[in-house]
């Protein structure tokens, strides 16, 4: 099943992370933090600990209550934004006042921003689908919200944060169906704003899209200033050769690259583990990415595969900036590598998101059959995880009534259902018996298909019902 694989990469980039984590703080614990050389490396384990455990509750909490108390964490997340900006709330850090700080506890409302604009998103859009609803009306509301967001995460002066949540605003569109058009148009003026930023912006923004066409052609005249961390990348890279120069054996980690911990994390992975470790890690986003999505394909509630899809491709997202600002491909603008670069916000809302994620899977269709035919998964007893439901993630729809042991009684009275042999197993569906189709853009702008003549009534042609045409066409006959 999806859920199954996911929760293995899932683990998989957990696991490397935090062996990066021990490699690449020990300097930094040292030399900037003026405390003992495991200090980093043990903070990290234990944000690592708190986010599997939220990535556990959110795969036990009932999608349900997610829909019901997705806007008032919307609400939250901006009313925390606002007091970021507040003079003596908000603090800064690698030049964006983006924090919150209580005590010793730091805490970045932009992390939560991004995916609570996703769960709203979805929830509020997967509405639609109900006869009467306007989605184009919601679609703008969700627009409105959406840029009310992105300003306030600009305003702290994070144009990383910004851009991804950018993404994943245009991503939600995408699947809820907007045309490409509004898109395209929408990404000019999101081009034009980004230059008048440039030029009338902070000068550091500037110096970093020059270090960025420098870096283009080869050129390093600012080694020692604005182009400082990407040249030592570069060279990190480079050592790195195919091999890998050993776990822990990195020389860029002695302060060579100062973010080496956080936003460089992935030149140093290339530097210990080589061309294969980078090729590794890229191949298991790749998975997460594929398996996410064919997650939301599958799923036939408009809200949970919306959720997943757009939690999936921000990740994805983020990941993809990331390791392309490290090898030249973008300007360098402060995203982290979700899962492995050191952080405590960062790293706890990721895993929860990707709890929600894992959750979705669990409800697939032929994930729930599959658990009524085979039983439940040995990981799903160890965790204690509910048994999914159909009627899970359906708040305002129309739910799927089941009937009762009673009704069934009355039922069995009447001759209405059939009697089953006592220790017999009931049929597995076969795959073209099974509902499959995806909520992904086709729910939201549905076509009107002819019947056929002889007054059956058509099924949707999904993958598995090709499949089974290929098997055997007369199936579907």
């Amino acid at each position: 099943m999806d859920y199954g694989v996911l929760m293995v990469t899932i683990g998989l980039l957990t696991a490397l992370g935090l062996v990066v984590a021990y490699s690449t703080t020990t300097t930094w614990s040292v030399v900037a933090e003026d405390s003992t050389v495991w200090s980093s490396a043990v903070r990290q384990t234990i944000y690592v600990i708190l986010g599997l455990i939220v990535m556990w509750l959110a795969m036990k909490l009932p999608l349900d209550w997610v829909r019901r108390f997705s806007p008032l964490l919307m609400v939250v997340s901006i009313i925390l934004l606002i007091a970021v900006l507040i003079v003596g709330t908000g603090a800064e850090e690698v030049g964006s006042q983006s924090w919150l700080r209580l005590g010793p506890v730091s805490f970045q409302p932009s992390e939560l921003a991004r995916v609570a604009i996703a769960i709203w998103g979805a929830h509020y859009l997967a509405g639609c689908t109900a006869p009467g609803k306007n989605l184009h009306v919601r679609q703008w509301v969700f627009l409105g919200v959406s840029f009310i967001t992105c300003v306030l995460i600009m305003s702290q002066g994070d144009f990383g944060m910004t851009a991804t949540t950018v993404l994943i605003v245009v991503a939600l569109l995408f699947f809820t169906g907007m045309s490409w058009v509004w898109i395209a148009a929408g990404g000019g003026l999101a081009v034009f704003l980004l230059a008048v930023l440039l030029i009338f912006g902070s000068g550091y923004r500037a110096e970093r899209i020059s270090t960025y066409m420098d870096a283009l052609t080869g050129h390093f005249d600012e080694t020692r200033t604005s182009a400082f961390q990407t040249y030592q990348g570069f060279l990190s890279l480079g050592d790195g050769g195919l091999l890998g120069l050993g776990l822990g054996q990195s020389r860029a980690k002695w302060y060579y690259l100062p973010e080496a911990k956080n936003d460089f994390v992935f030149a140093v992975i290339g530097e210990e583990l080589g061309l294969w470790g980078g090729i590794i890690v890229i191949g298991l986003f790749a998975v997460l990415a594929v398996y996410g999505f064919r997650t939301a394909m599958r799923n036939t509630k408009p809200f949970m595969a919306l959720m997943s899809a757009t939690l999936v491709a921000g990740i994805v997202f983020q990941a993809f900036f990331n390791i392309g600002y490290v090898i030249g491909m973008f300007p360098v603008t402060g995203v982290q590598l979700p899962l492995l670069s050191s952080g405590g916000t960062a790293t706890v809302i990721t895993l929860g998101a990707l709890g929600l994620v894992v959750s979705c899977a669990r409800h697939e269709p032929e994930a729930i059959s599959s658990m009524q035919y085979n039983g439940f998964p040995t990981i799903d007893r160890l965790l204690r995880l509910p048994e999914p439901s159909p009627n899970d993630g359906m708040l305002g729809a129309r739910r799927a009534t089941l009937p009762s042991e009673e009704q069934l009684e009355k039922r069995r009275e009447r001759g209405s259902v059939a009697q089953r042999p006592a220790g017999t197993r009931p049929r597995r569906p076969r795959p073209h018996e099974r509902a499959s189709t995806s909520a992904l853009r086709h729910d939201f702008h549905p076509v009107e298909r002819k019947r056929p003549s002889d007054g059956r009534q058509e099924r949707p042609y999904t993958t598995e019902r090709y499949r089974a045409h290929g098997r055997d066409s007369r199936r579907t006959r």
